[in-house]
């Protein structure tokens, strides 16, 4: 891939992550930014079908005892970071943080 393909694709995945977190359409949010829609959907879908294929070694190991009612979930990465959601996350969410914490490793 070249320079200026990978700084795309940085540059999207940061967009897409960015309009998962604000909690705005996509229209509204490509608008504020000057955004081409057609575009925002066509990288969201590329990006999309880049990390469908990736499979993710998951280990279950005994953990401390949580406080009742607590139902988060920890899933830690192999770089060391961890990632701690909570019940009713967004699981497209979750996907664009993995790929910026993914793209930045």
């Amino acid at each position: 891939m070249t320079k200026r393909g990978k700084k795309a694709r940085t540059k999207w995945r940061r967009l897409i992550s960015e309009q998962a977190r604000s909690g705005q359409t996509v229209t509204a949010f490509c608008r504020e930014r000057s955004l081409c829609r057609p575009y925002f959907f066509a990288w969201r879908k590329r990006l999309r079908e880049d990390t469908a294929v990736k499979f993710l070694e998951v280990q279950l190991t005994e953990a401390a005892p949580k406080a009742a009612g607590d139902s988060r979930v920890e899933i830690r990465l192999q770089n060391g970071r961890s990632l701690l959601v909570g019940r009713g996350f967004d699981a497209e969410q979750v996907r664009a943080l993995l790929a910026v914490v993914e793209a930045t490793s």
